[in-house]
């Protein structure tokens, strides 16, 4: 079977990441022309993330995934490498062809670098610092936590500023969070928290802690 060229992979993967929000009952959109940064838009309740769309592929052990994150033009001078920003992008859809599976990664994992790499299994020696699983990125996943932030900030805020919510809120069904999302967000939970809302922090799908205001 021959090599599939640039052009047809990011074909195939925007299709796919297409189709994946669809299932996810996500709004999509496209931009009109093709000298945006962003590849589509996502409509997750009433906010709008731009999004760019990449191919990854998995390593030689098939320990790993690599997605490059970075865009490539050709100048006068050569091909000239750029990164995104935080700025341009808010978050970045994978695809894994041999998989068959979607990734969705936030901003902080990919801006103003060259490439990611997912663990597809944890190290044989457990590390976890510094280490990216795959399966916190899942794309369906990744999208319920973004509907569920956005509905917690919602439910934390009310009508009221975040700092003067009642701390009875605290009584109410708690928030569930992923660990990573959570570490990469860290800020905005603990916001979320010290406004009266119980946050759960799992890994893995387990209940893992449950944070309560001071």
């Amino acid at each position: 079977m021959r090599e599939l060229g640039s052009n047809t992979k990011g074909a195939i993967a925007e299709a796919a990441i297409r189709l994946a929000a669809i299932r996810c009952e996500v709004g999509v959109y496209q931009p009109v022309t093709g000298h945006s940064r962003a590849d589509l838009m996502f409509e997750i309740g009433s906010d709008l993330y731009r999004v760019q769309v990449k191919w990854a592929s998995v390593s030689k052990d098939g320990a790993t995934l690599n997605v490059r994150t970075n865009s490539s033009r050709f100048t006068p001078h050569g091909y000239v490498l750029k990164t995104y920003g935080s700025h341009e992008i808010d978050l970045l859809a994978a695809y894994c062809e041999p998989l068959e599976r979607a990734y969705l990664l936030p901003s902080e994992l990919f801006a103003d670098r060259h490439a990611v790499q997912l663990r597809l299994s944890p190290p044989r020696n457990n590390q976890r610092p510094c280490i990216n699983l795959a399966d916190d990125y899942d794309f369906d996943g990744a999208v319920a936590q973004l509907e569920e932030r956005r509905h917690g900030m919602a439910e934390a805020r009310g009508s009221s500023p975040l700092s003067s919510t009642s701390l009875s809120q605290s009584a109410q069904t708690p928030l569930t969070v992923g660990s990573n999302p959570f570490r990469n967000h860290f800020g905005y939970w603990i916001d979320v928290v010290a406004a009266g809302q119980d946050v759960v922090v799992t890994r893995r799908g387990k209940p893992r802690l449950r944070l309560t205001p001071a």
